[in-house]
C-alpha cells in the first residue's frame, strides 16, 4: 500500500492533450508528461477587473469579466510574486491502488447546472474555492462568467450553466469575533459556540458544501460566549480548552445540517486538516528555519509534521459518525497525508504582503515566510481533484 506523488514534467494546453505518457521511476516518484496548462493560466482570467471600494464594516464588489486581468493571481500566485522554482506547480498525486479521473472542467460545470457549490470555512478553503475556480474558468467565455463579492460572501457566476462556486467565510463555522472578512484577526478569539443561524442563512439551500475548520482552534483555550456580540456587557464568558469548544461547536453545525439541509438533495463534504511546514527540524538537521526555500517534498513515507493535530480530527470524525447514525452523509475529503509531503508547497514569501515589511523581516526572510497557505496552480488543485472524484462517483 504506497501512495507516492508523480512529478509531472512538460506543458501542455488544455485542449491540445497529448495520449502518450513517458514515465520514469525515482525512488517512490514517478515522472510523468504534465496534463495541465503552462504557468499561471490556472490564475489568470483574460477579463478585466472593475470594483467598488471596501469598507472594514462590510464591502460589496462587482466585477466584470471583458478585457483582461489576473483576478486570482493577487496574493497566493507565487510565479507573480517572484518565486523562480516552479516545479512545486509539477507535482500530483496518487493514490493506494486507483487512479484520480482527469478533471474535466466542462463536465464538472454540467453537473453543477442550476446549482450552487459553496466552500464555507477559513481562507485554506478560500484557497480551494480559488483553486476551484481557475480549474474551471478557462473553458467559459469571458461575456459569460463573472464574480461578485458581498462581504463574507465571494460568488463567482457560470452564466450560461445557471450555476455558482462560492466561499463563504466563517473560519470557526460558528458565529464569532473573527466574522469581519477584512478585520479578523484580533488578540482575543471569541466564539459563540452555540450560534451558527447568521452564517447558515448563506448556504443552507446550495447542493454541494464543502466545509473546513481546523487552524483557527489551534490554541490552547477558546473563549466562548454566551450571549451576543451586539451586547457584550450582557454576556456571559468562559474559558475553555480548545478540544471542548471545537466539540461544541460542531455539535451545533451537525444540529443545524440535520433539520435545516435538503439530504436528499444536499452533497455534504468536510476536508480534514491542512499542515503547516513551520519547524524545519522536522524533516531536516536544521535547528532552525521553516518552509522558506524549500523545492522538493518530504520523501519520507507517511510523514507527519508538529503542526497536524489528529485529537482534532478524531472530534470531526465522531461528529460525522453521529450525523450518519441521524440519517446525514457528510464525505471527509483526506488531503492531510497527501499535503503534508508538500513542505516546498507553501508561498513562503513570494505572495502579497498586506503590511510593510520591516528592515529586521526583509533581512531575514523565513522570519515572514507564509508556511501555512499554498501557492496556486499547486496543492489546492490536487484536493479539489480528490472532490471531484467524490461528486463523479
Amino acid at each position: 500500500m504506497v501512495k507516492v506523488y508523480y512529478l509531472v514534467l512538460g506543458i501542455l494546453g488544455l485542449k491540445d492533450r497529448l495520449h502518450s505518457l513517458i514515465t520514469v521511476p525515482v525512488a517512490t516518484f514517478i515522472v510523468l508528461i504534465v496534463y495541465m496548462t503552462g504557468k499561471s493560466t490556472w490564475l489568470v482570467f483574460e477579463d478585466i477587473l472593475t470594483t467598488s471600494t471596501a469598507t472594514a464594516k462590510g464591502y460589496s464588489e462587482s466585477v466584470s469579466l471583458t478585457s483582461s486581468c489576473d483576478l486570482f493571481s493577487d496574493e497566493l500566485a507565487c510565479e507573480k510574486f517572484g518565486r523562480k522554482d516552479l516545479s512545486y506547480q509539477n507535482w500530483r498525486w496518487q493514490p493506494d491502488q486507483c487512479d484520480l479521473p482527469r478533471f474535466n472542467a466542462k463536465a464538472l460545470l454540467e453537473r453543477l447546472r442550476g446549482k450552487r457549490m459553496v466552500y464555507v470555512g477559513d481562507s485554506l478553503n478560500r484557497n480551494q474555492w480559488v483553486s476551484m475556480v481557475c480549474l474551471v474558468e478557462s473553458v467559459i467565455p469571458s461575456s459569460l462568467k463573472s464574480v461578485h463579492i458581498n462581504g463574507s460572501l465571494k460568488i463567482f457566476s457560470a452564466i450560461e450553466y445557471n450555476a455558482t462556486i462560492e466561499f463563504y467565510w466563517a473560519p470557526l463555522l460558528v458565529e464569532s469575533n473573527s466574522d469581519n472578512p477584512l478585520l479578523h484577526r484580533l488578540p482575543d478569539r471569541i466564539v459563540r459556540a452555540q450560534a451558527i443561524e447568521k452564517h447558515a442563512i448563506h448556504w443552507t439551500d446550495a447542493d454541494i458544501l464543502v466545509f473546513n475548520s481546523y487552524l483557527w482552534w489551534r490554541r490552547p483555550k477558546m473563549k466562548v460566549l454566551w450571549g451576543s456580540f451586539e451586547h457584550p456587557d450582557e454576556g456571559m464568558y468562559k474559558d475553555m480548552e480548545m478540544l471542548r469548544s471545537y466539540e461544541m461547536a460542531l455539535k451545533t453545525w451537525s444540529d443545524w445540517l440535520e433539520i435545516h439541509v435538503n439530504h436528499t438533495k444536499t452533497e455534504l463534504f468536510f476536508v480534514s486538516m491542512s499542515p503547516t511546514h513551520t519547524w524545519a527540524d522536522e524533516w531536516s538537521t536544521a535547528k532552525e528555519g521553516n518552509c522558506y526555500n524549500e523545492t522538493e517534498p518530504i520523501s519520507q513515507k507517511h510523514y507527519k509534521g508538529r503542526g497536524s493535530d489528529p485529537n482534532m480530527m478524531n472530534v470531526v470524525e465522531q461528529a460525522l459518525d453521529e450525523l450518519k447514525v441521524r440519517g446525514v452523509n457528510i464525505k471527509i475529503l483526506k488531503v492531510t497525508q497527501l499535503s503534508e509531503y508538500r513542505k516546498e508547497g507553501h508561498p513562503s514569501i513570494h505572495r502579497k504582503q498586506w503590511v510593510p515589511l520591516t528592515q529586521e523581516q526583509t533581512l531575514n526572510p523565513a522570519s515572514y515566510s507564509d508556511c501555512t497557505h499554498w501557492c496556486l496552480p499547486g496543492v489546492p488543485d490536487t484536493w479539489n481533484e480528490l472532490l471531484y472524484a467524490y461528486i463523479f462517483s
